[in-house]
C-alpha cells in the first residue's frame, strides 16, 4: 500500500471520528421541527451560549402564530419561567438571558400545544467567548494529533517504520492538549486544568489518558513488543476521544454562586 493511501485512509478516519464527537457532545444545538398554524418550521436550538442573551428564533412564520419559551436555572428545582414568542419582522422570537460563566438553564418550547424537545429539556451552559487566535489553533492541533496517532497506527500494523511519526503524534498532543488546550479552558471557564486531580471534566481527563498512553509507547521504543504497546495507545486514543467532548466540565453553582 503506497503511503498516499496510508494519508487518506487516516483522513477518513479522523473526520468520521471528529464529526461523531462533534454531533454527539452536548454543546452541539439539536435540531428539532415545531409544527404552527398545521406547518413545520425547523430550527435549531442551542445548548452553548456565550456571555449574552441567547435568542431563540422561529424563521419565516405568520404573524398569527404563537409560541412559548419555558426555561428555569439547572441543576435547580425552581418553577420554570414562561416568556412568549414575539414577531418580529418574519420570525418568532424568545430570549434565554445569560449565565454567570459555567451558568446552565433547563428549557424547552411549547408550539402548537406540543413541547419541544419531546422527550426531555434541554440544558445551555454559559461561557467567555473564545478568540479565534486560540481555539482555532487549538482544534487544528488536536485534530493533527488524531491524524498522526491514526497513521502510524498504520505504518505499524503493516510493518512500516514508524518511530518519526509517534514522536510527531506525541508532540502535537502535547501542545494542542497540555499548552493550548488549557489556554482554551481558561478563557472560556477560568481554571487552566478541570480534569484529574483537580476536576472531572472529560476534555482534560480524555486527554491526559491518552498522552499517559503515548508517553508509555515512547518509553517502550527499544523493547521489541513496541509495535503492540503503540498499537494499543492509538486505539485508546481513538476510544477516549470517542466520547463526547466538554460533558462533565465547570459549571456554576447557584447555591455558593462559584464555579465548580
Amino acid at each position: 500500500m503506497k503511503k498516499s493511501l496510508y494519508w487518506l485512509l487516516a483522513i477518513v478516519i479522523t473526520l468520521v471520528l471528529s464529526v461523531y464527537q462533534r454531533m454527539t457532545g452536548p454543546t452541539y444545538p439539536q435540531k428539532v421541527t415545531v409544527e404552527l398554524n398545521g406547518k413545520p418550521y425547523k430550527l435549531k436550538l442551542p445548548r452553548s451560549g456565550v456571555q449574552q442573551d441567547e435568542v431563540i428564533t422561529i424563521k419565516g412564520v405568520d404573524s398569527r402564530a404563537k409560541a412559548q419559551l419555558h426555561y428555569r436555572r439547572y441543576p435547580t428545582s425552581e418553577k420554570y419561567t414562561t416568556v412568549d414568542f414575539t414577531y418580529h419582522e418574519g420570525d418568532l422570537q424568545a430570549v434565554l438571558p445569560v449565565q454567570p460563566v459555567g451558568g446552565k438553564l433547563q428549557y424547552y418550547i411549547t408550539a402548537g400545544w406540543k413541547d419541544y424537545p419531546a422527550d426531555e429539556p434541554l440544558v445551555i451552559r454559559f461561557r467567555n467567548d473564545v478568540p479565534a487566535s486560540v481555539l482555532i489553533p487549538h482544534i487544528l492541533l488536536m485534530f493533527g494529533a488524531m491524524l498522526f496517532a491514526v497513521y502510524t497506527f498504520l505504518l505499524v500494523i503493516t510493518g512500516k517504520t514508524y518511530k518519526k511519526w509517534l514522536w510527531i503524534t506525541v508532540a502535537t498532543l502535547f501542545v494542542g492538549g497540555f499548552i493550548l488546550g488549557p489556554m482554551v479552558q481558561h478563557v472560556a471557564f477560568g481554571p487552566w486544568w478541570a480534569g484529574f486531580p483537580y476536576g472531572t471534566d472529560l476534555t482534560d481527563n480524555k486527554t491526559l489518558i491518552a498522552f499517559v498512553a503515548f508517553l508509555a509507547a515512547v518509553a517502550t521504543l527499544k523493547w521489541k513488543y513496541n509495535k503492540w504497546v503503540v498499537a494499543l495507545a492509538v486505539l485508546l486514543m481513538i476510544i477516549v476521544f470517542s466520547i463526547p467532548h466538554s460533558a462533565y466540565g465547570s459549571e456554576y453553582d447557584y447555591t455558593t454562586q462559584q464555579l465548580k
